[in-house]
């Protein structure tokens, strides 16, 4: 059993809860779209943040995606937008998807019904 103490700290950093979209809102003018979303995620500060959101269709087309450029570790949760996302005729459903800088995209997903 003493062996496997110095492999104990191989292990990697335990990862933290996924940055989570607590409530969005969509709307239209003239055929773009404008998505508004608000994300809940315990920003630790630069090396740990969400870092990102993206609008999917149900196959997984990404149609856009909002860059969060900093951490904001005092502003939880927090809302961004994104502006002119082209949205295919007959769509009536989008799923939207955060990201993490340190673990990548959320498997989960949040159906979000158009207007």
């Amino acid at each position: 059993m003493r062996y496997l103490v110095p492999f104990l700290c191989l292990a990697g950093p335990a990862l933290a809860d996924p940055p989570t979209i607590t409530e969005a809102t969509a709307r239209t003018d003239g055929g773009a779209w404008t998505f508004s979303v608000t994300i809940a995620h315990p920003d630790t500060g630069w090396d740990h943040y969400a870092d990102g959101w993206r609008v999917e269709t149900g196959d997984g087309t990404i149609l856009g995606t909002r860059v969060l450029a900093h951490p904001h570790v005092a502003e939880q949760p927090f809302a961004r937008s994104l502006s002119g996302v082209a949205v295919p005729d007959g769509t009536e459903t989008v799923f939207l998807r955060a990201k993490c800088f340190v673990d990548g995209w959320n498997a989960d997903r949040v159906a979000l019904t158009l207007p």
